[in-house]
């Protein structure tokens, strides 16, 4: 199994082309099992050239694309302005199971097993999964992956249009504007997740015990307000600094665990209080008897966050590739210098080959459970079985 990774800025398309599918000729050996184009949003005009160029040159098994406001490839990321990364890699003894579901066709397939099956891949290691938001109804997709697919989905919204119809998926030899395009991988390989969310926890975890009209009613037998407040008043300044980013819950997904580290909480905001009752208000259900830690975000946690999440990934075999998906909140919005997240993992783990996009919300796996997120940076990493 090996990947590689290559990026390009040319103004012309004639040389964009070029300079990618260049890349990747020079690097591999032999024809692609597969092909894993980002566009920025300055190209989507371009999109359809761009991958019939492509898949004409480069003859992959599967091409698979999205466009995003910004994209990352080789080292650099690249955020609103013109440019593409091309991931490629062969992949013996794996299945690739290519698939497009249309907005009115999840409908139906969310409610038959049997068909969804069919349509995605039976026997999946896992799924990747690129979509437009506007036209995929991500929370239910995830769910029912979850209950009959048993298999990791990665991956993340596109994030070239503010509307329907301005984002393009591409799938081998069509190019999509609505509903999602994925892959069902099986065979001979591994495929771990990491999920970083930004976030570091502060107090200690507290246990859910009511929940009135939706929002968290009760911490520990008081009221969650009350607790909040306590807590908020109890930190440091350089803790209460960080509450201008916003005050953020992690929920135990698992609760069967002895304690709770990084990569154990779903993080959600805590969008507001109600004073009469003493209520606050997750950007999540939330129910009695789980587990609550709250949490705090900038960008020095999230570099923390990603860093200590990759360094266990660091001490195992080395990953053949990675495809990365990071918030469009992240990048220049988020770091001081450019190029955080992609420098960051290969300075971890020298040499991978890495290419993804800036998404409008990531998928990835926090506790066995797949979710959507926020300002998180997700994270596939591809291995041998």
């Amino acid at each position: 199994m090996r990947f590689v990774s290559t990026v390009s800025e040319q103004v012309a398309l004639e040389d964009l082309v070029r300079e990618l599918v260049d890349g990747v000729s020079e690097q591999l050996a032999g024809t692609p099992d597969l092909a894993v184009l980002f566009v920025t949003a300055a190209l989507v005009p371009h999109v359809e050239a761009l991958a019939a160029a492509v898949r004409g040159a480069l003859h992959p098994g599967t091409l698979i694309g999205i466009t995003g406001e910004g994209i990352l490839g080789g080292e650099v990321e690249i955020e609103r302005r013109p440019g593409a990364a091309l991931w490629a890699g062969t992949m013996p003894g794996v299945n690739l199971h290519p698939f497009h579901i249309g907005m009115r066709e999840w409908a139906e397939l969310l409610e038959d097993e049997e068909k969804l099956k069919q349509r995605v891949g039976a026997e999946n290691r896992a799924q990747l999964l690129l979509g437009d938001p506007f036209t995929t109804p991500i929370d239910q997709v995830l769910e029912r992956f979850d209950s009959w697919l048993k298999a990791p989905t990665f991956g993340g919204m596109g994030s070239a249009a503010q509307s329907p119809g301005g984002n393009r998926l591409i799938l081998n030899d069509q190019v999509y504007t609505e509903g999602t395009v994925g892959i069902g991988f099986s065979g001979a390989l591994r495929v771990e997740t990491v999920v970083s969310q930004g976030c570091r926890p502060i107090g200690t975890p507290l246990i859910v015990t009511r929940i009135e009209d939706g929002m968290v009613a009760e911490l520990g037998r008081r009221p969650a307000l009350e607790v909040t407040q306590e807590l908020l008043r109890s930190l440091p300044p350089e803790d209460q600094a960080l509450l201008e980013n916003g005050l953020f819950a992690g929920i135990v997904i698992n609760e069967y665990q002895e304690s709770f580290q990084r990569g154990d909480f779903l993080v959600r905001g805590v969008l507001g209080a109600n004073p009469q009752t003493g209520a606050i208000a997750v950007g999540d259900q939330v129910r009695a008897g789980q587990t609550l830690q709250f949490h705090v975000r900038d960008a020095a946690t999230a570099h923390e966050d990603l860093t200590e999440l990759l360094r266990p990934e660091r001490e195992a075999s080395a990953p053949a590739g990675a495809l990365l998906f990071s918030c469009n909140g992240r990048g220049l919005r988020m770091f001081e210098q450019p190029h955080h997240d992609i420098r960051t993992t290969r300075e971890l783990l020298p040499g991978l080959p890495v290419a993804g996009f800036f998404a409008m919300g990531e998928l990835g796996p926090v506790g066995g459970k797949s979710f959507i997120h926020g300002h998180t940076a997700s994270l596939a990493l591809f291995r041998p079985a």
